[in-house]
């Protein structure tokens, strides 16, 4: 078996123009009505949207390698770093302030070429102990293969299936010196395109020990962000391949192990998935402006901090039913201090109770905001 980087024309891509001439209009359209739209709201809402889609992206993209980060921390650090509004919001860990630090270097510093030093910061900030789990890593260089050569793998020990193996790691400077001379004058091919090359192309050479998904990512983040001509994007590209993950790893090896090198079937993948993103933020927005007119309507309301705190929670997303255990732990307080806060919400209109009772007694907010009035 060959990976497409043994291919004697490695890297030279080619794609059949005719089959993604439909997906690539239809995402660029999407993309020029959702700007449009963001357009049309107010400052404070359009920093609102900004921040969730970027605090969604930042934690789906490490989702999608099985590392969860808390989105409270993720919104706190992006709040600060962006100069706004951080009530009821705590420090983030550093961990989190490392990704937070590359994803916003990769969108706000657009316009700034990719260099291989702001690769290997950026690998720095994702890795801020040196270590990925219990695995000590070389952090801010390439990868050197002494212990075997670079393999995505799955399975049990004596059962593991090679899923790709990256190019050796005498090539990868060569290789990333290719790569960002391309992503810096990439000719005539389409932005949205570049985007969909340099996921697959930095992510096909691997060049790290750990972290090249949430790089490549980020590469990709960052031609959108070109594409787009603003750092501001208000749809999660990652958030998608997190609902699409299987498919996306799919993809990645059926093209990466292909003997050609027409990418065709992985860009039509990739424009589907970031249409698909685009229809999704309509969600996004949506709740952006509930979140609007919660804090329109209860903002005069003697609320206590850790009211605030929780019920902000809540409107960033939290998932499932708020309880008063749940609560206790969320706003560091006892049990009684959190079924009186819930109590007095629940008067107030901002908290309905769920069906149930007992135990399972939980809360979520009015999905009517005038029928709490």
């Amino acid at each position: 078996m060959r990976y497409i980087w043994q291919h004697p024309d490695w890297p030279a891509w080619v794609w059949d123009a005719e089959r993604i001439a439909q997906p690539l209009a239809a995402a660029a359209r999407e993309q020029g009505r959702l700007l449009g739209r963001m357009q049309g709201l107010g400052f404070e809402l359009r920093d609102e949207a900004w921040l969730s889609a970027l605090s969604a992206d930042i934690v789906d993209s490490s989702a999608i390698e099985g590392e969860r980060l808390p989105l409270d921390q993720v919104r706190s650090s992006l709040a600060r770093r962006l100069g706004l509004e951080t009530t009821g919001l705590g420090r983030a860990a550093r961990d989190v302030e490392g990704v937070v630090e590359m994803m916003l270097d990769a969108t706000e510093g657009l316009d700034r070429p990719l260099t291989v030093d702001r690769l290997f910061d950026w690998h720095a900030a994702l890795f801020p102990t040196g270590r990925a789990g219990m695995t000590t890593i070389p952090v801010g260089q390439w990868r050197d293969d002494r212990d075997g050569p670079m393999q995505v793998v799955s399975g049990s020990v004596g059962r593991e299936k090679v899923h790709f193996e990256a190019p050796p790691a005498v090539r990868v400077t060569a290789e990333v010196e290719a790569f960002l001379e391309w992503f810096e004058r990439p000719g005539h091919v389409d932005a949205l395109l570049v985007a969909g090359l340099a996921h697959l192309w930095f992510v096909t050479i691997h060049p790290f020990a750990d972290g090249n998904g949430r790089i490549a990512r980020a590469i990709a983040d960052m031609a959108l962000a070109r594409a787009d001509g603003s750092p501001r994007r208000f749809y999660s590209m990652s958030g998608q391949i997190l609902l699409e993950r299987s498919d996306y790893y799919a993809m990645l090896e059926r093209t990466q192990k292909q003997d050609d090198l027409d990418v065709t079937d992985w860009l039509e993948w990739f424009l589907g998935c970031l249409l698909r993103s685009l229809g999704n933020a309509q969600e996004a927005l949506h709740a952006v402006l509930y979140k609007a007119r919660f804090w329109e309507r209860f903002a005069t309301e003697p609320l206590n901090a850790r009211q605030i705190k929780v019920l902000n929670r809540l409107l960033d997303g939290f998932e499932g039913g708020m309880t008063s255990s749940r609560w206790a732990r969320m706003a560091r307080c006892s049990q009684d201090t959190a079924q009186r806060d819930i109590a007095d919400l629940v008067r107030r209109g901002a908290l309905k109770k769920n069906p149930g009772g007992g135990r399972s007694t939980s809360y979520a907010l009015p999905q009517d905001l005038e029928a709490s009035e």
